[in-house]
Order: C-alpha cells, then structure tokens, then sequence
C-alpha cells in the first residue's frame, strides 16, 4: 500500500448535503402527471458527464437543513415547503477517490415551483423511473426516495404537498396514481377521501373545462412531515443498510457558473 493510500485512508470522512426533489410534471407520452426529479451534469472527474443529485458541502456555519436549502437554491433556483432529511448513505465504496458520507435530504414541490426550475446545459429534469446510470449510488438513492414516499402515501398526508392549497378529487387520485404507479379505482378514492375529516370542501369549483365544473377541496390536517426537527433523525424507517434511516446525504466540489445557475459538483 502506498504512503498516499495509507494517508488518505486515515483521513476522516468527507461530510456533504444532497437532495431528491420530486415534483409532478405531465408525461410526454400520455400527459398524466408523472413523478420527475432534476439532476446535476458532473463537470469534473470522477464520473464526469454524468448526471448526478444536487448537492454541497456542509460548511462550519450553516445546519444540515441551511446546507440542504442553499445548495438547492444554488443549483435549481428551488425553494421547496417541504425539506425533510431521508438517510444517511456512507458506504465504505461509494466514491472512488475518498470516503464521503452523504446527509440525504428529499423535497415535493408543486408544480408551479417546479415551474420556476429553470433548465440549462447542466441542470435538467428527468422522469424518476426512467433514470440513467447516475453517479456514485446515486440511483440507489432515488430508489430508496421513491420507496420512502410510496409509503408514506399509505399512511401519511404527503401527497398534498405535491399539489396546491386547493384542489379537485380527480387532482389527488391522479397524484397518488403517479407515485404509487398504479391506477386506483375512482369510486373508491372519492368515497374514502370524502369521509377524512381533513379534507374539507371549499364551495369553488374548477372552471375552464368542458363538463360540468369540479368541485374544489383542500386539506386542513398537519404537514404529514416525520422529521423531529430542522437537523433531527428520522426514526421508525429502516434503510438500504438495516439501520434507521436519519439524514445525512450528498456530496459536492467546487461551484461553477452554467447560465443563470451554480452547479455544485456532487462530490458522493
């Protein structure tokens, strides 16, 4: 072993932030909302051209959640209302040049946040379940987001913060439908979602569509978010390794201007 590697190898970690953002967006097939999430080009070496989660360095004077939001403001232009940690991911092999422990955070933003992520050369938008190789275990991240949000939709009020404050009852079906991937019975969804006390209709209705006009509801319950605190773990969820999932998550290098955006370089 040489003196580098032997070095390197009693080095600590490297601590970073990323993010999985999931917005819905229409599919270019159908036009049904889809789940789809942006990614980072890497512009330097290791796995350089590919497409990777936004993400960070941790610094000494900003909490995980501030590192999460800046490093999202900085790459996506995104202000997400929901930002909740997911887990950590510090696998001995997950960079091949140092060890980097990545402090994962997931964001839903609705559409017309999502609206306001503009692409570039560098930063696009890609459909969750028709990902390419990523960098690192980038993919096992999103895989591991995309698991923890179909859960959550089974128990929690999650999907509301995919859409806006109102909406109609064929909105949240079809918003349940693009995460958990499957087509719900309509007769169903609308009799078990009009009996939840936290959806409450608002007297509006839909306009602009041919039928008869919808009727507009909104949801009156908590945020549906799990996380104790700004930089809290996450407990009652098991990971990709077995052990609770907390927080802790991606990586990043030095910052470059691509047109109106800063790609941060995900180190992890």
């Amino acid at each position: 072993m040489s003196a580098n590697v032997s070095e390197r190898l009693e080095q600590p970690p490297s601590l970073a932030i990323s993010t999985v953002i999931f917005a819905l967006r229409p599919s270019e097939s159908s036009g049904r909302p889809t789940l789809w999430l942006p990614l980072v080009r890497r512009i330097r070496e290791p796995f350089r051209g590919r497409w990777a989660l936004p993400g960070g360095p941790l610094t000494q004077r900003e909490s995980l959640q501030g590192a999460a939001a800046r490093s999202l403001q900085e790459t996506t232009r995104l202000v997400p209302q929901y930002l909740e940690q997911l887990y950590a991911f510090g696998g001995l092999h997950r960079s091949p040049s140092q060890r980097v422990v990545s402090i994962v955070y997931w964001a839903l933003v609705q559409p017309t946040e999502a609206a306001l992520a503009e692409e570039s050369t560098n930063v696009k938008w890609f459909r969750a379940d028709q990902l390419e190789p990523l960098a690192f275990d980038h993919n096992e991240i999103v895989d591991y987001a995309l698991w923890r949000l179909r859960n959550k939709m089974t128990y929690g009020t999650i999907a509301y913060h995919l859409l806006g404050e109102k909406f109609t009852l064929a909105q949240i079906r079809e918003v349940y439908e693009a995460v958990l991937d499957r087509t719900l019975d309509p007769a169903n969804f609308r009799r078990q979602l009009t009996a939840d006390p936290q959806i409450e209709a608002t007297g509006e209705y839909l306009q602009g569509g041919k039928h008869r006009p919808p009727r507009l509801y909104r949801y009156t319950g908590a945020d549906g978010s799990d996380a104790a605190g700004p930089d809290a773990a996450v407990t009652g969820t098991t990971g990709p390794d077995g052990a609770a999932s907390g927080t802790v998550g991606s990586d990043a290098v030095a910052p470059a201007a691509v047109g109106a955006h800063t790609v941060v370089d995900p180190i992890h």
